[in-house]
């Protein structure tokens, strides 16, 4: 077996969004966590809407943009359609 191979192990504090803090043992210097057992649904039993750095407005928002370009497609070939059509009946 060859010595010295394996990373040291840190005690350290997970610190999670919630404000909830526990110690526990990893080769990280230190440890942030957006949901721990103490706000997590499954460990809680209550449910809550977590809107993580507006995840819903940013979808939104491309959907949207989305939309539009598809317009602007649908317009356009509309209109290169109808001047073929003004072209061919001339």
């Amino acid at each position: 077996m060859k010595q010295n191979i394996h990373p040291k192990n840190n005690l350290v504090t997970v610190t999670c969004a919630c404000g909830n803090a526990f110690e526990t043992l990893s080769t990280s210097p230190e440890l942030k966590v957006e949901v721990c057992s103490a706000c997590h649904p499954f460990f809680t039993g209550t449910q809550r809407f977590v809107d993580t750095a507006g995840r819903v407005e940013r979808f939104k928002a491309k959907l949207d943009a989305q939309k539009k370009e598809a317009e602007k497609l649908v317009a356009k070939k509309t209109k290169k359609t109808a001047k073929t059509a003004e072209a061919k009946a001339e």
